[in-house]
């Protein structure tokens, strides 16, 4: 009787500690999971970087996203189970048929307390130290499960195939860039991000997503010269503009020539009188002789590309045509930059005007040539510009014609009033927020 007596006590305090220890196993793979996932690749590789053993077995472990979650999640339920097994069979022999009940309510504890929520908390707490930290037993973990979590892996999606659902390995979960940008706006959200270091950083992001006919300067807007001007008119024409480099045309300005630069002009000019070889008017001064070559650039070049063609060619200065050749608009290093710094003026720039807002009404007065992506950057409206570039281009694009002035549209929450019209441009626009109408 005492023999029988011992080995229960042994058995049930035996059971006692593997069940224990199966809960110690199962926080471990729980945590691990949570680390693994939430740690951020970047800060991981960051401290790879710097000589740490433990993030670069970290960086290794989660290449394979797919076999690590596998592995983790088939030793986590393995434990569980065994652990909730082994609680059902010892408080069934103490408490009879209650105990099945009984080792339900305690186990669900146990683990939701103790192998869930307890070791998850500290992993999304400190995710890169604990990666680096569990990455070498993961790592035994993943290669003693890689077999079964292969057939695993091969019987989901033979599955998931029947049911007409493609599945692509190498595909990641998000974007690095677009995780760049979506962690940006959620710090802007949450006050530790400035508006303006927001607007910096996603620009440059964008500069791969948008076309130089996007932020181009449209070729009605271009000042030009007339290469059959006299190079006195051409000179004073450089001096009062203030741009440094000017199209020069032949006939039509759609026939772009050359493009002169006020500096390389004057200097011209300025040794010519200075040999004595040219006149109080410089007749016989070829202007076309200083001017450089004229760069054509696809209006569906991208930003980014272009800003790399215009570093490896020197020039800032680029004219836009479309698929027909025909001249579109002009682009500068300078307005790619300011997609990312904002707007760069000197004291040559005309004055931009901003949207101005009446404290009255509440009402937005802006230039209707304003782009979408400015009057958005201005305000901290989200106004679509997949559709046109500029506020009136979004106008006349909703109302699928060119309204007169006075008219009043509504559309993406906004009011919009055309203020004032000349020929068939807009040229002011008012807006209100309808929550504010």
């Amino acid at each position: 009787m005492t023999d029988t007596a011992s080995l229960l006590d042994f058995a049930f305090w035996g059971t006692c500690a593997a069940i224990i220890g199966l809960l110690v196993l199962s926080a471990f793979f729980s945590g691990s999971e949570t680390a693994l996932t939430a740690a951020s690749r970047g800060k991981l590789r960051a401290q790879a970087d710097k000589g740490s053993a433990g993030a670069e077995r970290a960086l290794k472990v989660t290449e394979d996203s797919e076999r690590l979650i596998g592995s983790v999640l088939l030793g986590n339920n393995l434990v569980n189970i065994l652990a909730t097994s082994l609680a059902t069979a010892l408080f069934t022999r103490v408490f009879g048929d209650n105990g099945v009940a009984l080792a339900t309510l305690i186990m669900t504890g146990l683990v939701l307390v103790f192998a869930e929520v307890l070791p998850k908390t500290y992993a999304i707490t400190n995710p890169e130290t604990a990666a680096s930290r569990v990455a070498r037993p993961i790592g035994i973990v993943v290669a003693v499960f890689s077999p079964v979590v292969s057939f695993v892996r091969a019987l989901v999606r033979s599955l998931l195939g029947l049911l007409g659902v493609e599945t692509d390995p190498e595909a990641d979960i998000l974007a690095v860039k677009d995780e760049i940008a979506g962690a940006i706006a959620l710090g802007h959200v949450e006050g530790t991000v400035e508006k303006e270091d927001r607007d910096r950083i996603l620009g440059a992001l964008d500069l791969s997503e948008r076309t130089v006919e996007e932020i181009m300067l449209h070729r009605s807007q271009i000042e030009m010269i007339d290469i059959g001007s006299s190079p006195v008119e051409v000179l004073e024409a450089c001096l009062k503009s203030p741009h440094t480099r000017l199209p020069l045309y032949r006939d039509d300005p759609e026939n772009i020539v050359g493009v002169i630069h006020a500096k390389d002009l004057l200097r011209a000019m300025y040794k010519e009188r200075e040999d004595g070889t040219g006149g109080q008017d410089y007749t016989g001064f070829d202007v076309l002789s200083v001017a450089m070559k004229p760069y054509f650039v696809p209006e569906t070049t991208t930003l980014d590309d272009q800003m790399r063609q215009f570093l490896r060619r020197h020039t800032h200065f680029a004219l836009v045509v479309d698929e027909y050749g025909a001249l579109q608009g002009l682009i500068t290093l300078e307005d790619i930059l300011e997609e990312i710094v904002g707007e760069i003026t000197d004291e040559f720039d005309p004055t931009e005007t901003a949207p101005v807002r009446s404290k009255e009404t509440g009402d937005w007065i802006i230039d209707a040539a304003m782009t979408i992506r400015d009057f958005n950057r201005s305000t901290e409206c989200n106004l679509p510009d997949e559709e046109a570039n500029t506020m009136a281009g979004l106008v006349i694009h909703e109302a699928q014609m060119i309204p007169m002035a006075g008219q009043v549209f509504s559309f993406h929450g906004y009011r919009f009033e055309v203020a004032a019209r000349k020929d068939n441009r807009i040229t002011k626009l008012r807006i209100r927020p309808l929550t504010d109408a």
